[in-house]
């Protein structure tokens, strides 16, 4: 195979790339000009790589469009919930069950887990720290024990495999060219393996430190926390708090058993391929999200919900709009993509760069699907650097396309990188990413809590990945 210069120019991007994130700078910019200049020079062309640049952004968006929607609605009912004080009342009869510090951290990974996966972590940590973790505190859990507990079980195994909103799983697989699905199964038992391990490990560490309740410690750490408690006032309609505490934990748990049988036992709706289940979550969550806003307020909720809609399109640009840029630039290394973004005929082969420079080094590369699947990984972890965990999904699919093999399939690989990138960026091993707020909303140092994050968390993802090779 014959490698052009816009193949050579295609690698350098890629790489300053890769070294722009580990030097934890956002990686926009580098892709933004490295689309111009591949296709500028692709097609001969400076309007070309004006065109270009843009095609890939819009094709990008259109590509993702159904991500920011999803979020923006979970994140919008969310914020109905919370005017009617069903947030507090979901979780609140949970402190009563934490007799102890032992049961405590295992409440507050199963509260904090389910809570993540269905609202994200990012909305939902506030809320978990206000209500749950003082309350872990006094029954005896060391503060920095119910901060590692919100950190593993949210930003590390929720976000990680986000079986339910299908943000991570559709941008690795769209990179990948792949069913969202397929990416989606094997995420969520990698994130599960990684993360009983890392909650294990993490336990054991620190069963020592659990206290008695009488411990004159814990009311040092509890007056950290006061601040940090929730001040929103009492909700004036008691009944429909109470009744929508229930409904909506009810609903989404018969949506997702619902969506497990179906994958299970086959049917009409055919496992929910694609962006299906995403669908079926989004479309629930909207008629949720209108009779909370409308018994909120009547003459209130047509503007009451415009409000929460634009609410969650705001947190769901700010989350995930630098992903289209760099989205783009790899959509355009991929020849599923490419020919559009260029302005190709339907009657030219369509280039894929990143794809050919694969195949073209594949000689030089060990054929050892031991190295490849620790490679993604390590490229994975590399791409979180960046504190986000999203925006190097692009890179691990679409490597993960190209490098896969008879020993180990695309799917694998890109649930492998997912796993580095999310776990590192999403909020486990950067400080500089979303476990801050985890540290500050508990009183613990930020640094202190990705040092006691970093063994389990680093074991957890060898281990996973060990498994992946030996089951798939």
């Amino acid at each position: 195979m014959e490698l052009t210069v816009s193949h050579w120019l295609y690698a350098i991007v890629t790489l300053a790339v890769i070294v722009t994130m580990i030097f934890r700078k956002g990686v926009v910019l580098p892709t933004l000009i490295g689309t111009f200049l591949v296709a500028w020079i692709y097609k001969g062309s400076l309007v070309g790589g004006f065109t270009s640049v843009f095609n890939a952004n819009l094709i990008a968006a259109k590509e993702l469009f159904s991500i920011f929607l999803i979020i923006t609605f979970m994140v919008a009912l969310l914020h109905s919930l919370k005017d009617l004080g069903s947030d507090k009342r979901m979780i609140a009869p949970l402190q009563k069950v934490m007799i102890n510090g032992h049961i405590s951290y295992f409440v507050l990974i199963g509260v904090t887990f389910v809570i993540s996966l269905f609202f994200w972590p990012t909305p939902a940590v506030p809320l978990i720290c206000a209500l749950l973790v003082p309350a872990a505190v006094r029954s005896g859990l060391p503060v920095m024990g119910a901060a590692m507990a919100v950190a593993i079980a949210g930003q590390g195994m929720a976000l990680s495999s986000d079986y339910v909103m299908q943000v991570a799983p559709g941008l690795s697989a769209t990179s990948a060219g792949l069913e969202t699905s397929a990416v989606a199964d094997k995420a969520l038992v990698l994130s599960l393996i990684s993360g009983a391990v890392a909650i294990a490990i993490a336990y054991f560490g620190m069963r020592k430190g659990m206290r008695k309740k009488d411990d004159p410690t814990i009311d040092k750490e509890l007056e950290g926390l006061q601040g940090k408690e929730d001040k929103t006032k009492v909700v004036e309609k008691p009944f429909w708090s109470k009744a929508f505490a229930i409904l909506v934990p009810v609903s989404m748990l018969t949506v997702m058993i619902y969506m497990i049988s179906t994958k299970v036992g086959g049917g009409r709706m055919g496992g929910f391929e694609g962006g299906n289940g995403a669908a079926f979550i989004g479309g629930v969550a909207v008629l949720l999200l209108s009779l909370a806003t409308i018994t909120y307020g009547k003459t209130q909720a047509l503007d009451r919900i415009s409000e929460h809609i634009t609410n969650g399109f705001v947190f769901a640009f700010k989350a995930m709009g630098p992903v289209i840029p760099i989205a783009g630039f790899f959509f355009l290394g991929s020849g599923d993509f490419s020919g559009a973004i260029l302005s190709l005929g339907d009657d030219s082969t369509p280039p894929a760069f990143l794809f050919d420079l694969v195949h073209s080094s594949q000689q030089f590369i060990p054929e050892s699907s031991i190295l490849t699947a620790f490679g993604i990984l390590i490229i994975g972890i590399i791409t979180g650097l960046d504190g986000s965990g999203f925006s190097g999904l692009p890179l691990t699919g679409a490597l993960s396309g190209a490098l896969s093999s008879g020993q180990i399939d695309a799917a694998t690989l890109a649930a492998i990188g997912q796993m580095g990138s999310i776990w590192t960026g999403g909020g486990t091993l950067i400080a500089w990413s979303s476990l801050v707020a985890v540290a500050g909303l508990c009183n613990v140092p930020v640094m202190d809590l990705v040092r006691k994050n970093f063994v389990p968390v680093i074991l957890g993802l060898i281990v996973s990945t060990i498994i992946a090779l030996i089951i798939w």
